[in-house]
């Protein structure tokens, strides 16, 4: 097909399957739109253009942006010093992990070692807040904790991205400089341009925040970087305006989960070989033993040491073992500059998405903490010394039943949002 039209309303029709087939399933729409993308590059003949190109990589910028906009800055803060070591760490660990198997023992270049690195350390916040909110947990103390470690995580994965292929000139040095400077006013301009021209039918505060992404983007591309990072920067920053601001909040999600996210997610699909995805069938599940061992390693000593019990410990591990949409993101970027080539891509696609399912199936099959019946045990009486003898580290206080052992389950909010 070359009529634009046709081409959008095929793209559109795949998007409008993936919603359908998620909602009746219960799984995240990130999974089944990569799902359809597979089934219509090798067996539809679906193929991208430039506009679709600019869509993706647009929607990919946005849901990084929702990301760091996600984060609650009073969870992050109570919580600092834990959340910065172990999320620290469950980058670090795995991106050291599986660019060394990577490098040594598969034998890729080391381009390709980095991008196996950072899409292999990331955790899905997506995935993580689903099972916090299925399992009663994302209103307390540890899954706020586990929340924020998570981001951190995926902090580290879009600095590695936007710093290890980028060419230090000096569209570097304006890229950095201007970069803070934007970052430093941010937050006051959006208050105050919410205060004065928020609320109308023109929508002037989104576009505010998508001029601000689109000159970022273009100054980061210009210096040979990547543009999820000044997002990503973007969103943490104006984190606090959007706890505030729901309304606003909602408003992006919608533009960027009905026209641009699908794109991304389906173009990322069109790019899985299914021979090669056949081929590599052993690698794979090597690859995701890496990622998983290497979380392990790093995190669950951790936890231990922030006095979580032992079951605490495996699910907090396990959950941050996750993986879906930055994980993605690096390895179409890796794909669509050159540094891997279709199989290793169709490799690491199926990986991050196989570590989306497996960690959150053990971790909620055998390893969900109980949560505490409201009143029964405040967080302070529990975290105090004479009921710590366990190693717990906090209770919980919300008295909804445990779900059943799914993965990425909708909860009421669109998951690709991080």
């Amino acid at each position: 097909m070359e009529n634009i039209w046709f081409i959008a309303a095929a793209w559109m029709a795949l998007a409008l399957v993936a919603s359908v087939i998620s909602i009746r399933l219960g799984i995240s729409v990130a999974l089944i739109e990569m799902f359809v993308g597979v089934i219509a590059g090798n067996f539809l003949g679906f193929q991208t253009t430039p506009w679709i190109d600019f869509l993706a990589t647009f929607g990919s910028g946005l849901l990084t942006f929702l990301a760091g906009a996600e984060i609650d800055p009073e969870s992050l803060r109570k919580h600092l010093k834990p959340s910065l070591v172990i999320g620290s760490i469950s980058f670090l660990l795995p991106f050291l992990g599986a660019m060394a198997f990577a490098y040594y023992i598969i034998g890729w270049d080391l381009r390709a070692a980095q991008i196996a690195g950072i899409a292999l350390s990331t955790t899905s916040v997506a995935v993580v807040y689903a099972v916090m909110v299925e399992g009663g947990l994302s209103n307390t103390d540890l899954g706020k904790l586990i929340l924020a470690a998570c981001f951190v995580t995926d902090l580290g994965t879009v600095v590695a991205l936007g710093v290890l292929f980028a060419s230090f000139n000096i569209w570097m040095g304006v890229f950095v400089v201007v970069t803070a400077l934007v970052l430093w006013k941010l937050q006051s301009v959006t208050r105050w341009v919410i205060s004065n021209w928020g609320s109308r039918v023109s929508e002037p505060e989104v576009k505010f925040i998508f001029l601000v992404l689109f000159f970022l983007g273009g100054l980061s591309t210009t210096a040979k970087s990547e543009a999820v990072l000044p997002a990503y920067l973007v969103g943490l920053v104006i984190a606090g305006v959007f706890v505030r601001d729901k309304v606003l909040v909602q408003r992006m999600r919608s533009i960027a989960f009905t026209m641009l996210t699908p794109f991304f997610f389906i173009k990322a699909g069109t790019f899985v070989s299914l021979s090669a995805l056949l081929a590599g069938l052993g690698l794979i599940v090597v690859l995701l033993g890496v990622k998983i061992a290497t979380k392990f390693v790093g995190v669950w000593p951790l936890t231990r040491f922030f006095r979580m019990s032992t079951r605490e410990s495996h699910y907090t591990t396990l959950l941050m073992s996750t993986g879906l949409t930055f994980g993605s993101i690096s390895a179409l970027y890796g794909l669509t500059n050159g540094f891997i080539d279709q199989r290793q891509y169709t490799i690491l696609v199926t990986v991050v998405v196989g570590s989306a399912f497996v960690p959150t199936i053990i971790a909620q099959t055998w390893f969900q903490p109980a949560p505490t019946p409201t009143g029964a045990t405040t967080a302070a009486e529990v975290a105090s010394p004479a009921n710590q003898d366990d190693g717990q580290l906090v209770g919980t206080g919300n008295s909804e039943s445990v779900g059943g052992p799914k993965a990425a389950v909708e909860p009421g909010r669109d998951e690709r949002a991080s």
